[in-house]
């Protein structure tokens, strides 16, 4: 049986999040001796795309997955959205069957892309929301995804099993059957001593209007900012390009992207950080060790939970986007910052679902789950 595989690594493409975590996946599955093959679409395939320029490329259905401008209107406008979803996602499972049968694919890795799925093969689904949170609809939409992740073989979940942990109730469950395994927190990057050059580091992404509903409040407000200021506007873009502006009291630096290498160096040189409370950023700051200013994206309460839960650990505070103003970094040095968890991860141990491949290969090909199955 050969041991070296070929790996489906499919990241929804929900802000720049989903793809980041997947980085560190795929050089541990190239370093394993693994071919990976990344699918994915919208600036979530183009960021991988520059990470790793030599590796095939696919495109998958877009969710066309959008934010409402008010947050108010966050789950209605999900809602609104869920039967585009469940369209492409059935688009998706049929684009997902058709890589695995024309490249003779082993597995498939799915980062919350809830159609990449195909039964014939292992399926492994890596998401730090075991539990859903939506308001009051929160236990539905917990059940709802719960359901998604048994139907593949094993759940990946990018946090410490115990405490203290980063996800809280988002990530542990009190009773369950599913196959979770605990990866630890997922980073791109690496903690370095290096000089610091930027006094705030501003980093966005995420899905529109938000990203540039925030981006355009910050650049108003951090006019008045003393010191240098790095911007990262997380715009995926096929060139990068920066430009400088000079304030009255510093200068702010703007550049549309950064690749991996390049934030890695510029967020250990920066003292602090804005940005949004989303996961992945959270577990890249606490694998640097810096402190924080969170401004969640307005109406999505996994953000919401995880800046107020920081917030009362001691750990970064937060405020909401309509209410930020410039002061409010001056409460950064008041907290403690994040602090990274030593992963204790096994990979080899890990990728091993995929080497019985071979033995899926006899499962009845109609024995896949519909798309109404997998819908939230």
């Amino acid at each position: 049986m050969n041991s070296s595989k070929r790996i489906l690594v499919a990241p929804l493409n929900w802000g720049l999040g989903h793809a980041t975590r997947c980085i560190p996946i795929i050089h541990e599955l190239l370093k394993h001796g693994h071919q990976p093959f990344i699918a994915s679409d919208g600036v979530a395939l183009a960021l991988l795309k520059k990470e790793f320029p030599h590796l095939p490329v696919f495109d998958l259905p877009s969710y066309k997955i959008s934010y409402a401008e008010k947050g108010k209107h966050f789950k209605i406008k999900m809602i609104w959205d869920s039967p585009k979803v469940l369209k492409a996602m059935a688009k998706e499972k049929k684009a997902v069957k058709r890589l695995v049968k024309e490249y003779g694919l082993d597995g498939i890795i799915s980062d919350n892309r809830l159609g990449a799925y195909y039964k014939k093969v292992p399926c492994v689904f890596i998401t730090h929301q075991l539990n859903v949170l939506s308001g009051n609809t929160t236990w539905m939409s917990s059940k709802a995804h719960q359901k998604i992740i048994k139907k593949f073989d094993e759940c990946w979940v990018p946090d410490v099993k115990g405490k203290p942990n980063l996800t809280g109730k988002l990530g542990h469950l009190k009773k369950t059957k599913l196959n979770i395994a605990y990866l630890g927190p997922l980073s791109r990057f690496e903690k370095k001593e290096l000089p610091i050059i930027y006094d705030l580091m501003v980093l966005l992404s995420g899905p529109e209007p938000q990203r540039t509903l925030l981006e355009e409040k910050l650049l108003k407000e951090l006019n008045g900012f003393k010191g240098n200021i790095l911007f990262v506007k997380g715009k995926i873009e096929e060139e990068q390009t920066s430009e400088e502006i000079h304030s009255p009291h510093g200068k702010i630096t703007l550049f549309n992207f950064m690749k991996s290498d390049e934030l890695e160096n510029a967020l250990n040189q920066s003292k602090k950080v804005l940005c949004r409370s989303g996961y992945t950023t959270v577990m890249d700051l606490a694998k640097l060790e810096k402190k924080a200013f969170f401004i969640p994206t307005p109406g999505q309460y996994e953000q919401e939970y995880l800046a107020k839960r920081m917030q009362k650990q001691g750990l970064v505070p937060f405020s909401t986007q309509e209410d930020f103003i410039l002061d409010d970094l001056s409460k950064v040095v008041d907290y403690k910052g994040l602090n990274q968890f030593e992963p204790m991860v096994d990979f080899s141990s890990l990728f091993s679902v995929f080497v019985a491949a071979e033995v899926f290969s006899k499962v009845n090909e109609n024995s896949e789950p519909t798309s109404t199955s997998l819908s939230t």
